[in-house]
């Protein structure tokens, strides 16, 4: 009896937290999902900002430096000595001297268009650390809808399994009450039924996990509850069959916003050198003057310029540097061709052991499983079938249709996985 009032209680507080959480369920299928989270994603608005701000640097490069106006000497008060000048303003200014200068450097040796090509290589690069990341976000966002939808179908077989055998719970409860039953059998049967509900609170727990990831990922409030369709949980045989491994090996290499990215710091390790080559190049600073009756000669204009004379530092440290940068970056670029290529062979060969084992499905055994279990549930109804042999076969059913939906689970978050390798739109 106290197993009863358990049940009973378990059974009332989850159909009451249903009907709570009922009032904010979102009902998606996976394209609406990923358009929300495309459209919500936090990471994703602030990494958009990085483009802004790289291609912000490039206009910042593209700016001459702002010439510098210098005033002084300019006298506050005049003593004994002073000798008199021509008057600023009416009888104001007779002894008052001032300086006046204005210096603007001349950027030599191409530095200016040579910062100009390194900012512009950062900006492609910020686009292209900004499509990894989306990627990366977006297999995350996949493989995580995935596993909802198949947590989800988990949870209509369990509940379909829990329904039915409460039925027979309560047909064998009266059978018990009337002597016609052994109350060992009924045992059986509520252990059964605990079993199921159990496994049930299991995959409850699990749905909650990965209703808190996709909300956070899709930005949604936290009272939301998200019900994804079926649709989609598994991908187009036919399109995977299409698939060549040379081909993908060869989009990898081209897509990749990886390897794009080692590429585009290679390119820029060269740019980087050819400017700290032209830092060897001093920079001139032209300048014009007027003073005003602190020279030999009133109201005085002169002109002149300023330049280092690279005797000491013609740069040599950053040249050499850079050209260990250079060597450096292609390595990388090489191991990242390596690495990727190996990649692509990996995740190919785990899709097709997947598809292989999928096929042992694809004559229709999972619904001869359906037809063969309702079969055995009127069976035993009717006691035509015994209590054991009823439970094994429910017992079967259900790890049959767990390996099915994992296998179809797997397909999905395999082919995902190559999409993502190769650099396939995802």
């Amino acid at each position: 009896m106290k197993h009863i009032l358990f049940i009973l209680f378990f059974t009332a507080g989850t159909c009451a937290a249903q009907v709570t959480v009922a009032k904010d369920t979102i009902t998606l299928d996976r394209q609406q999902a990923e358009a929300l989270f495309l459209e919500k994603n936090i990471a994703l608005l602030a990494g958009r900002l990085d483009m802004d701000i790289a291609e912000a640097q490039v206009v910042q490069a593209k700016l001459w430096p702002n010439p510098t106006l210098t005033v002084s000497e300019i006298n506050l008060w005049s003593n004994a000595t002073a000798e008199k000048l021509p008057p600023l303003w009416r009888n104001f200014g007779t002894t008052s001297e001032v300086a006046v200068s204005l210096e603007q450097i001349i950027i030599t040796a191409g530095k200016r268009r040579k910062m100009i090509s390194m900012e512009k290589v950062s900006a492609d690069m910020a686009k292209e650390y900004f499509s990894e990341m989306l990627r990366n976000l977006k297999l995350e966002f996949r493989n995580t809808m995935t596993d909802l939808q198949l947590t989800q179908l988990q949870q209509k077989i369990y509940k379909k399994q829990v329904s039915s055998i409460q039925v027979l719970t309560a047909a064998y409860a009266k059978q018990v009450q009337q002597g016609n039953t052994a109350s060992a059998e009924y045992t059986r049967l509520k252990a059964a039924e605990i079993q199921f509900l159990r496994d049930l609170s299991e995959l409850d727990r699990e749905n909650n996990r990965l209703q808190k990831e996709l909300k956070v990922l899709m930005s949604l409030p936290s009272s939301s509850y998200i019900k994804l369709s079926d649709d989609g949980f598994a991908p187009d045989l036919a399109d995977i069959a299409r698939l060549q491994l040379s081909l993908l090996i060869e989009q990898a290499l081209e897509n990749r916003p990886d390897v794009k990215s080692a590429k585009l710091a290679s390119l820029y390790s060269n740019e980087k050198y050819k400017y700290e080559r032209a830092l060897r190049t001093p920079d001139i600073t032209l300048q014009a003057s007027y003073d005003r009756g602190g020279n030999i000669m009133n109201n005085f204009v002169g002109f002149g310029f300023a330049i280092d004379l690279p005797f000491f530092n013609r740069n040599q440290g950053n040249i050499k540097a850079a050209r260990a940068s250079i060597k450096q970056s292609e390595l990388l670029v090489e191991q990242k061709t390596i690495t990727v290529q190996a990649e692509v062979i990996e995740a190919y060969s785990n899709l097709q052991a997947s598809l292989q084992l999928y096929s042992e499905f694809s004559n229709g055994l999972e619904g001869e499983l359906d037809k063969l279990l309702d079969s055995y549930f009127r069976s035993f109804r009717q006691r035509d079938t015994s209590l054991i042999l009823y439970l094994d076969y429910v017992n079967a059913y259900i790890e049959n249709k767990a390996i099915i939906l994992n296998t179809r689970k797997n397909i999905s978050a395999q082919y995902e996985e190559l999409k993502y390798i190769t650099g396939q739109e995802l």
